[in-house]
């Protein structure tokens, strides 16, 4: 069936997902060489799509800066108003109070004159007396005018400030509602830019997973065919422990140059390879794994990781993690079927582990074709071990001198979810795995934690746990940027793209609910959190976004 990339997943995305703008700050772009893709093309793709991404984060910036200036200018004006207002009742309320006590005074006294003062005085000194009230009367009202007069220019200045303000707003708003429009003008021409290039990696991403499927299905048939000779000859594969003496070894057998191998010879004259049954268990386990998706700390059976496949495979008789490994596991200089060999190059160190098919290819759950594929064997390979062997004290493992970016399994590893051989939203389909919930998929261990995460929800509320949006597609974070270019991610930014995220609905979309507070409370234990840039309070509240492993 053909696996569709990119654009064409578009399908399986909801035409109108929620907004999701990620955490506040500039989003960080892929920052991988070209070597850690799947193939030439979709480094390439990268590569446009980066400079895409970097050209949308400027503009984005430039919308939010411009967003906060819209809102300092409207809180500007807003307290000029109101200052304007505050001041026009104040010089309202002493007006009047300058006119009930002028009224007042007049009334009283019946036009103060100095003539009236002279009048009806009794004597010379209630004449200066009444002269000098009046005097005080007249300065009280002239300095009761005169401070409603510099009250009124206050407010007058203020009423302009504010309605230079108002323009300034209008003005900002103006030029904000430009810079949207071309935002949306952008985001729509991006898919019609990428999707030519996007078609034609699509074509070569299916074309190379279809030789890795025949290759795959070739090294199966070869390893079949191989269980048939041992089976037609009568031999019965032996214990690992009696290839290891080679002074005891089983009848018929012969060892080879290092022990835990041997043959026999046949009654034609050729000569058949014989391994430890523990091995051909271990390497049919691992054949039977060809296909299955690579995820990076996974041991099945769902998904993989390199050192995981290794550990599904062999069991106990393996430690868990690479390192382990390579220091334990004896090492062998001539490999055969079955054998381990940890990947480089030196200046990485130990990051990847395959397990020997025959002296051109291995067996690997390779993070840049994001699954468990035959592969050629490397010329830089940092050395074989044979875990049919007992371990060894502990030897020390290269370790990386690159101060660049770490590599784990053949790919870059990231803790900002970044992983496998591709973009953010060109994941092939085989690369995911559906969560059991409408067309939903993820990566192969966020979908395991999410079914495990849904069984407890179920438990507690009656039903499963309500989906709207999961794995997005670069196309669909590019038509989502169209509609919101001032809110959503980065196209190529979200951890939607990389099968990392979930908007979740049924009650959970809501603070208040009892289904978000069972799920903050009980998600993490599963991986899955709500991440802190939406909690309430934090500018972007979205309860319904969770992510998982970050």
């Amino acid at each position: 069936m053909r696996v569709a990339v990119g654009l064409a997943l578009a399908a399986a995305v909801l035409a109108a997902p929620p907004v999701e703008p990620g955490p506040p700050g500039a989003p960080a772009t892929d920052p991988r060489p070209g070597a850690a893709f799947a193939a030439p093309e979709v480094a390439r793709l990268q590569h446009t799509a980066a400079g895409v991404q970097r050209e949308l984060a400027d503009l984005a910036g430039r919308i939010h800066s411009a967003e906060r200036d819209l809102r300092t200018a409207n809180d500007a004006a807003a307290k000029a108003r109101a200052a304007r207002a505050a001041a026009d009742r104040v010089v309202a309320a002493q007006q009047a109070e300058v006119d009930a006590y002028s009224a007042t005074v007049y009334e009283t006294l019946a036009q103060p004159t100095g003539l009236r003062a002279l009048v009806s005085a009794d004597d010379p000194a209630e004449f200066l007396d009444g002269t000098d009230l009046l005097g005080r009367l007249r300065a009280d009202q002239d300095g009761r005018l005169a401070g409603a007069v510099r009250r009124q220019s206050a407010a007058t200045a203020a009423e302009d400030a504010a309605e230079a303000t108002a323009a300034a707003a209008a003005r900002r708003k103006a030029d904000l509602d430009r810079r949207d429009g071309d935002a949306r003008n952008r985001a729509a021409a991006i898919s019609s830019e990428l999707r030519g290039i996007v078609a034609d990696t699509d074509a070569a991403v299916v074309a190379q997973q279809h030789a890795q499927q025949q290759r795959n299905r070739t090294t199966a048939g070869n390893w079949r065919a191989y269980l048939d000779r041992l089976a037609a000859a009568g031999i019965m594969p032996p214990a690992a422990a009696r290839l290891r003496d080679t002074a005891r070894f089983p009848a018929g057998l012969t060892p080879l140059s290092e022990p835990g191998v041997a043959e026999r010879v046949l009654p034609s004259g050729g000569r058949l390879l014989v391994l430890p049954a523990e091995t051909i268990a271990a390497v049919t386990r691992a054949v039977d794994a060809l296909g299955k998706p690579y995820a990076p700390k996974d041991t099945g059976p769902a998904a993989y990781s390199c050192d995981g496949l290794v550990r599904a495979a062999y069991g106990a008789a393996v430690p868990a993690g690479i390192a382990d490994q390579y220091a334990v596991l004896a090492p062998v200089t001539r490999p055969h079927p079955g054998d381990l060999v940890f990947l480089g190059p030196e200046r990485y160190g130990v990051q990847g582990v395959g397990i020997v098919l025959d002296d051109r290819t291995m067996l690997a759950a390779d993070a840049r074709v994001a699954g468990v594929v035959v592969t050629d064997l490397p010329a830089d390979a940092l050395g074989f071990a044979r875990p049919a062997l007992a371990h060894v004290r502990a030897r020390a493992v290269p370790k990386a001198t690159d101060d660049g970016l770490p590599w784990r399994c053949g790919g870059v590893s990231l803790p900002s979810g970044l992983w496998g051989g591709y973009p953010n939203g060109f994941i092939p389909r085989t690369a995911l795995c559906p969560i059991g919930v409408g067309g939903h998929v993820l990566r192969c261990d966020a979908a395991a934690a999410f079914g495990a995460l849904n069984q407890a929800y179920a438990t507690r509320f009656g039903a499963p746990l309500c989906v709207t949006d999961s794995y997005r597609t670069f196309d669909a974070q590019v038509r989502l940027y169209a509609r919101k270019p001032a809110l959503a991610a980065v196209p190529g930014t979200s951890n939607h793209g990389w099968g990392l995220a979930l908007d979740l609905c049924g009650g959970a979309q809501s603070f208040g609910s009892p289904q978000y507070a069972w799920l903050r409370a009980n998600a993490p234990s599963a991986g899955w959190v709500n991440p802190e840039w939406a909690w309430p309070g934090r500018g972007r509240e979205e309860p319904w976004h969770w992510e998982f492993g970050t």
